[in-house]
């Protein structure tokens, strides 16, 4: 029986395996419904094999290791049921009590929240999915689960990157390492030379991680989902370096959904946003939650022009319009970052500005740095992240002490923000930058949202 656990006591359950699928990038396409509370569209996922899995490839596959860290000794010759009734001594004690997913499950088309489900029934946990379906133990076929909550999932496929015009250049390299020549793994080398292209070429990869996104299908992939997972697998794929390492999946929210918060604002109009808890994004999108999954992203969503969309985003978008009274907002981000930190509003804000350029221009000024204080703080400064376009090694970037910002509120604030506010994030900033250093962010936007959520979750 499925363990119900309350949000607001109880920890998350990750059920992401993470150890051996990675998302690298989603690429979002939304549509904002303020009619039926509901955002619905398509998110494009791009994966890299995870460490774990390429470290039991690599001796012999035979270690499983769960993430979250016990570890059970599997021989490759024995079945998963014998080999989880062997273990004597085991830390995942979560993970392996429970081995009935290894039994043939019952056919089922759709799950008690009434989402569509093409996937015969997976009952346990995801640890144990690491253990069995990971390894091929039993001819089983290799299980991706994502973090997911509250969404109704309707279709989902593999996305053949091979189709984007120019794509073939990340193909190259393939013939000389001996990848196979075979369509799927031509695939997963493109998306794999794409994922890792170096920081200096991230607008070419966001670029062809567009164009890839909206590549056609090459065929759906199984898929079911229970309270807070959507498992995922490709019939007759066995292991995570053959499953598909792009995949488009249709959904949509539901109204009830923990991770939006759909009400009105301070002048009575309607907006939605999101909350930060109790749950995360997990109800917004599926997604990886471990602390591990550190993704970029970029989104495009759609709404009527009356709303403003703001999202986590290294650029200041400017509506397009793409038919009367429909507008799409672009936004993306380069820095690896957990999935729980990406943030959508939408609503009718208007944006609070300074009423002369020459004013904020001074405020940059007043609030820098004497050089002085600067030289010796940043003199031989290193990162240890991630690669990406990394600000801390921008010289201008270190000066700037008080980063470009854009203020929204509700009409009937909008008084009181230009009076207040404004004359108070440019100090805010310059604070945090002569007690912190370099902003890791290029901007800000700054949002006054009703008081009706219940922790700091957003913060």
């Amino acid at each position: 029986m499925e363990t119900q656990l309350d949000p607001m006591k109880d920890d998350l359950p990750l059920m992401a395996n993470t150890s051996y699928m990675l998302v690298k990038h989603y690429v979002l396409d939304l549509d904002v419904d303020f009619t039926s509370q509901v955002i619905e569209g398509i998110i494009v996922l791009f994966f890299e094999t995870g460490s774990q899995y390429r470290k039991t490839s690599s001796t012999s596959k035979e270690d499983c290791q769960s993430q979250f860290g016990g570890t059970c000794k599997i021989r490759s010759s024995e079945s998963c049921h014998i080999a989880m009734t062997n273990v004597n001594v085991c830390s995942c004690i979560m993970e392996c009590n429970n081995f009935a997913f290894c039994g043939k499950g019952e056919e089922d088309t759709s799950d008690k929240n009434g989402n569509h489900s093409n996937e015969e029934q997976v009952s346990g946990t995801s640890g144990s999915k690491d253990c069995c379906d990971i390894e091929n133990h039993g001819n089983k076929d290799f299980l991706l689960v994502l973090d997911c909550c509250d969404l109704s999932v309707l279709k989902v496929e593999e996305v053949d990157v091979t189709a984007v015009s120019g794509i073939e250049k990340f193909a190259r390299s393939a013939k000389l390492t001996g990848v196979s020549k075979e369509l799927e793994n031509l695939r997963n080398w493109i998306v794999h030379e794409l994922v890792t292209l170096p920081a200096d070429r991230c607008k070419e990869q966001l670029y062809y991680f567009t164009c890839c996104s909206q590549a056609p299908g090459c065929g759906e992939l199984l898929f079911t989902t229970d309270t807070w997972s959507l498992e995922i697998r490709k019939s007759g794929v066995q292991t995570p370096a053959d499953f598909p390492h792009a995949i488009r999946i249709w959904y949509k929210t539901k109204p009830e959904g923990r991770s939006v918060t759909w009400t009105t604002d301070q002048s009575g109009r309607p907006c939605v946003y999101t909350t930060g808890s109790p749950i995360n994004n997990r109800a917004l999108f599926p997604c990886q939650e471990p602390p591990i999954a550190l993704s970029t992203w970029q989104a495009s969503v759609r709404t009527a022009a009356d709303f403003i969309v703001l999202t986590s985003g290294e650029n200041s978008a400017e509506p397009v319009q793409l038919q009367e009274g429909i507008l799409s907002w672009y936004y993306y981000v380069t820095m690896p970052m957990p999935a729980s930190t990406f943030t959508i509003a939408v609503g009718c804000w208007q944006e609070v500005k300074q009423q002369s350029l020459t004013t904020a221009l001074q405020k940059n000024i007043e609030f820098s740095l004497p050089s002085s204080q600067t030289d010796f703080r940043y003199d031989e400064e290193i990162c240890g992240h991630v690669e990406y376009p990394c600000r801390f090694q921008n010289p201008a970037a270190r000066l700037q002490a008080v980063i470009p910002y854009r203020v929204f509120a509700p009409w009937c604030l909008t008084e009181c923000c230009e009076e207040h506010l404004l004359q108070l994030i440019p100090q805010c900033l310059s604070a945090a930058y002569s007690t912190l250093g370099t902003h890791p962010f290029t901007r800000l936007d700054v949002l006054i949202v009703p008081s009706n959520f219940s922790s700091l979750g957003m913060a």
